[in-house]
């Protein structure tokens, strides 16, 4: 097979902010782990001058290679696609420490690469990180983490974005996660133990599309007790680890089957142009089951933080409502096969600023794969906006 290769229009320039803060548990793997938090970053730079920079950042991936930041930078925009501290594995990730790498990232663009404006795009669990973020830009309010270690945001000064710009984002990681847990799951050590009647993966399901409200209702509230079982196991964990005072101070976990919504089987449950009997991973089947699905393998206070629909400070709904002086541009593809279609409205609707714009792509997937025409739609509805409010 001959591999298409297409030379691009800008550079990419390498960058790397390094700090003292070390962890008091080991948190990423390697050599620069042990040395000192390091964040790795890549700038897509055209060859033309900017004084604006859009900031890509998710908690866990790095986004240098989506279509949509390379394409931002195809027109002559100047694009950083930042890390946190978790590049690529979320095991250990604690969400409030990636509020401080964005907040190291917005300050380098500033104070070290000299751009005038910061323009945050959130895509993807990116959305729900770049709410927090100006939240707390906004008023900072964060001084430890859900499981009770220091983490000072409001000592951070950490500093707001000119604009936020809300693609293919969900509500939060919790938020989804939880809406995507294997209710059936009885016994966190074996999977295969589980309440038929929540199995709608079985090949003998009870129950099957169209599914009813009330089994819908059922389902849902089972995901929302498993959830919190696990919350509530994690701190009885880390009580236990505290009280002995050795020197285990942490304690990884499996989370079995986190790939399971009735929606993926049944369309007409929270509509969208999505694809019937399938998920961003693939068959739902499978990727409930494979080693990458959401939270697989995570840590006490990861869970706490990332995972936990109680705990965790990563609501959209609530972040949304506290940013009240930054404009948001907030763009759906109606076609998402991982963002659930009500996360948008939700979204929209929660948003405390008066400057908020909607806009739907029809027919658009996820990451616009094979979808030039959407992709192009996409730019220029960004282009339009952020030039209407003189931020280019």
């Amino acid at each position: 097979m001959r591999a298409h290769v297409r030379a691009e229009t800008f550079r990419r320039v390498p960058v790397i902010l390094h700090s003292d803060e070390i962890p008091a548990a080991r948190e990423t793997y390697g050599f620069a782990a042990g040395h000192g938090t390091v964040l790795e970053g890549q700038l897509l730079r055209a060859e033309r001058d900017a004084d604006t920079v859009f900031v890509f950042m998710h908690p866990t991936s790095t986004l240098h290679l989506l279509p949509m930041p390379a394409a931002l930078a195809e027109r002559g925009h100047h694009v950083l696609c930042a890390a946190s501290r978790y590049p690529k594995n979320d095991s250990a990730l604690v969400l409030e420490k990636v509020v401080l790498d964005l907040g190291a990232w917005v300050r380098w663009a500033r104070e070290v690469a000299g751009y005038e404006r910061v323009i945050l795009v959130g895509w993807s669990g990116g959305g729900s990180l770049s709410l927090l973020y100006q939240a707390e830009a906004e008023d900072p309010t964060i001084t430890d983490t859900p499981a009770g270690d220091p983490v000072d945001v409001v000592g951070a000064g950490i500093g707001p974005a000119d604009a936020v710009i809300f693609i293919a984002a969900h509500l939060s990681r919790a938020e989804t996660l939880t809406e995507w847990m294997d209710p059936s799951v009885l016994d966190e050590s074996n999977p295969d133990h589980r309440d038929r009647e929540l199995d709608i993966y079985a090949a003998d399901a009870p129950q099957s599309p169209p599914y009813g409200a009330e089994f819908v209702d059922r389902f849902r509230a089972a995901q929302r007790a498993r959830n919190q079982r696990i919350t509530d196991w994690a701190r009885h964990q880390l009580l236990e680890l505290r009280e002995a005072g050795g020197l285990e101070v942490e304690r990884p976990f499996i989370v079995h089957r986190t790939m399971c919504d009735v929606r993926w089987l049944d369309p007409a449950l929270d509509p969208n142009d999505r694809r019937p009997d399938w998920c961003y991973l693939g068959d739902p089947r499978t990727a409930n089951v494979g080693p990458v699905g959401l939270a697989r393998y995570t840590t006490l206070r990861s869970w706490l933080s990332q995972w936990s629909f109680t705990a965790s400070r990563g609501s959209g709904l609530r972040n949304a409502a506290r940013i009240r002086r930054t404009p948001v541009l907030q763009i759906e593809n109606s076609a998402d096969d991982a963002v659930p279609a009500t996360h948008n409205t939700l979204v929209r609707d929660a948003l405390g600023t008066e400057d908020a714009t909607y806009h739907v792509i029809r027919g658009a997937t996820h990451y616009y794969v094979e979808q030039p025409k959407h992709l192009t739609e996409c730019l220029d509805v960004i282009d339009a906006w952020c030039r209407a409010r003189n931020l280019l």
